[in-house]
């Protein structure tokens, strides 16, 4: 994070859910941050859609200027369809069904990030919002290493630790959808084992013990409406969460990861934890356990100013 006029380099991971559009645009609006690449995962998401509506939107905010990419990680536990059609909804909206839908074919998002990193003079934090596949992936590589080492920190909305998991047993098989896991570790537990274990640079942990706390609430969109009426960006904004207000489940996973960046103010102390990644099929598949021979994971389970997070991100998007 930037604590003077210096901006930080950050790269977006993320998988494309409507929550993560919101981010996008946040980060945009960052004193202090400079968006330097956005890499879609093809994970809670359709691919055409996704990135069409990935485009659409940097159209919409004037920032086409930020290269945007399409990795090649693959997940071991994909997303249920039901959950991954929000990306459709979002990119049929009027206002960006006007806007040019992307070139194909994608650019390449793991030689983007890769790029980001070999070219970067200081460390680069790379927000992830999705699985860690793609961080994974550099460990194959011959030159994997050196490019870790120009990652500053990864701040990971990601996992569940005193609270229980969003596996739903109403879209996974009976014995898949255990009590304990959450979709981005659970995605590709695999990945985020890897990382874990051979990787040392900071990881700042958001898990459902603090995005459960981020609902989208009736005050919120009531207040984005308002903002609607005067403001191109609330309108998006409006108009996309209004896709998914009315889920009781859907909350702001990933925004609450990305205000962190310029606000962190607004949460409380992040703790150490000592964790693991569970990747045997024992009925935990996906959990983050406590465990003394685990990685140090910086985890911020809780706001100290909730109403001030929503302020933050109205004031935003008043744009």
């Amino acid at each position: 994070m930037s604590t003077s006029n210096l901006s930080t380099p950050v790269v977006l991971l993320h998988d494309a859910a409507i929550d993560e559009y919101m981010a996008t645009i946040l980060l945009t609006t960052m004193s202090g941050i400079d968006l330097r690449a956005i890499v879609v995962v093809n994970g809670d998401c359709i691919t055409t859609p996704a990135m069409n509506a990935a485009w659409r939107i940097q159209q919409f905010i004037g920032r086409t200027n930020i290269p945007l990419g399409l990795s090649a990680a693959r997940g071991y536990n994909p997303f249920p369809w039901e959950y991954r059609g929000d990306c459709i909804k979002q990119d049929s909206l009027a206002m960006l069904q006007a806007l040019q839908p992307l070139a194909t074919p994608y650019r390449d998002g793991d030689a983007l990030l890769r790029e980001v990193l070999q070219s970067a003079t200081e460390p680069v934090t790379v927000l992830c919002t999705g699985p860690f596949t793609p961080l994974a992936m550099l460990l194959d590589r011959a030159d994997g290493a050196a490019l870790i080492a120009k990652i500053g920190r990864v701040v990971w909305m990601g996992g569940a630790i005193n609270v229980g998991g969003n596996l739903d047993p109403q879209t996974l098989p009976p014995g898949v959808a255990n009590p304990y896991a959450e979709w981005n570790v659970f995605w590709d537990p695999f990945a985020a084992d890897r990382v874990f274990r051979n990787t040392t640079f900071p990881i700042t942990l958001f898990p459902l013990d603090i995005t459960n706390s981020a609902a989208i609430t009736a005050s919120f969109m009531s207040r984005l409406l308002e903002n609607a009426k005067r403001y191109p960006t609330s309108n998006l904004a409006y108009q996309s969460y209004e896709f998914v207000a009315a889920e009781s489940f859907y909350d702001m996973w990933d925004v609450t990861a990305a205000v962190w960046l310029a606000r962190p103010d607004l949460y409380a102390a992040p703790q150490t934890l000592q964790l693991a990644v569970v990747t045997e099929d024992t009925g935990m598949l996906g959990a983050l356990v406590p465990s003394e021979s685990g990685r140090a994971i910086d985890v911020v389970g809780s706001f100290t100013n909730i109403s001030g997070f929503y302020d933050y991100v109205l004031q935003q998007l008043a744009r």
